[in-house]
């Protein structure tokens, strides 16, 4: 057990920002995962689709840092997305860079997708309220920069 000034110390841990932000980002996932779910699709997965759709092809690199993730944790989503069918991932002019292209079949799955998409989408924002949905937006945007200038 801790003494009492340390868990005095430690009390301000229950409202650590990047704590509080993980478990609303568990909670927000399920919800879009959930409703991912009829056309096998992770929220993670629908993303990268969505940003391939939106961009064209990419390098793994510039996917990457467009996503803020890690490159391991982006490989292992591609991995899935590229075995089944959803995009294809070559070298590039230059042989050590990859790039990732959505397939046919990839548009075809985020396009089945996007209704149920827009509904977790709706649902969130009417019950946040759309004022503070759109400040959420803001403020975690601004998040993501203070973070990762540039």
């Amino acid at each position: 057990m801790l003494d009492g000034p340390t868990r005095s110390r430690l009390a301000p841990v229950r409202t650590c920002t990047c704590f509080t932000l993980r478990k609303a980002t568990r909670a927000v996932t399920q919800l879009y995962d959930e409703s991912l779910r009829p056309v096998n699709l992770r929220s993670t997965q629908f993303s990268l689709l969505g940003l391939l759709a939106h961009m064209g092809t990419m390098r793994i690199t510039a996917l990457a840092d467009a996503a803020v993730m890690d490159r391991t944790t982006l490989t292992r989503n591609l991995d899935l997305l590229e075995r089944d069918g959803l995009v294809r991932i070559r070298p590039g002019e230059d042989a050590r860079v990859r790039e990732v292209t959505l397939t046919p079949a990839g548009r075809d799955r985020l396009l089945a997708a996007l209704p149920m998409w827009e509904k977790a989408q709706k649902e969130l924002t009417e019950k946040l309220g759309a004022a503070r949905s759109h400040r959420f937006l803001a403020d975690l945007t601004a998040a993501i920069a203070a973070t990762h200038p540039g």
